[in-house]
């Protein structure tokens, strides 16, 4: 029973990672066909959190039973870094190289050392000083550029990149420091989170409905699938990063970066530079690591 109980959190985050190194692809294909990034993200995390609304009718009671500002304030931290975090990877992925803008996204072992320690309390071993190392430097290698002087991110995808592997690093920490949270609520503010900030962004463009006019029926086929995927996988992934610590789940999503080098080789074509592949080799490193930080 008890080898049952760590698989099931296990496989909850291997799925998200598997979907999540795909999900690139068809967000892609809506874009060239007419469907921006915001518009798609916020029809298919709306699809996701309706589908949410539908399994979970306990949400709506826990959240107006919380009266406690401490845990109120922890469940808001957790809306915005989860919504940050899925934001701001489907933008990413639209523009940027997917390896290059998921290796800036998957330095969150670096912040989620930190994190760890400041939110859960979690003390730091001489691993976690060797995962801080190969993170930085496999940073510094991959983003090295001597025309620029600097190793920092070369265009606006890959900002967006590394501050959205920050917030899915503290939506990670978050979610094992917020015990108090039901998963059912959990599940819900993943999608509530993306919606609630993608939305100003749709206004902005215009607002949602001369955009909703271009759709096509496939297009919409496409999103309601989309949609319901990601609510499944919510799911999963809230409940093995519950039950997992935080730094172990870090460790499987790696299983994302496989999915997402294959695909987007056979898909679209795109090779890592050498010096892109020893970037990714110190943060592979770093994340591998990680799993022996609190062990």
């Amino acid at each position: 029973m008890q080898t049952t109980k760590n698989l099931m959190p296990i496989a909850g985050v291997l799925s998200g990672a598997l979907v999540w190194g795909l999900i690139w692809y068809p967000f892609r294909v809506l874009q060239d066909a007419g469907v921006s990034g915001a518009l798609a993200t916020l029809l298919v995390f709306g699809i996701a959190l309706l589908v949410s609304l539908a399994w979970l009718p306990r949400v709506w009671r826990e959240f107006a039973a919380m009266q406690n500002a401490h845990l109120m304030a922890w469940l808001a931290l957790l809306i915005v870094s989860t919504g940050a975090a899925n934001f701001g990877y489907v933008l990413a992925m639209l523009k940027g190289d997917v390896m290059r803008v998921l290796l800036l996204f998957y330095l969150a072992p670096l912040w989620t050392i930190l994190l760890s320690a400041s939110l859960l309390k979690e003390s730091l071993n001489r691993y976690g000083y060797v995962v801080i190392v190969l993170s930085v430097g496999g940073a510094v290698v991959m983003l090295w550029n001597p025309q620029h002087g600097l190793p920092l991110p070369q265009n606006v995808s890959e900002w967006i990149a590394l501050a959205a592997g920050f917030s899915f690093a503290l939506s990670n920490v978050v979610s094992r420091r917020a015990q108090h949270i039901s998963l059912e609520a959990k599940t819900f503010s993943v999608a509530f989170g993306t919606v609630a900030l993608t939305l100003p962004l749709i206004i902005w463009q215009g607002g949602i409905a001369p955009q909703l006019a271009g759709l096509s029926v496939a297009h919409f086929a496409v999103l309601l699938i989309l949609g319901g995927v990601l609510a499944a996988v919510a799911y999963a992934v809230q409940y093995g990063v519950t039950h997992l610590p935080a730094n172990q789940s870090m460790l499987l999503f790696l299983f994302e970066l496989v999915i997402a080098a294959a695909s987007s080789y056979v898909l679209v074509g795109e090779a890592m530079s050498l010096q892109d592949w020893l970037g990714a080799t110190l943060i592979i490193s770093a994340s591998l690591w990680s799993g022996k930080i609190h062990a």
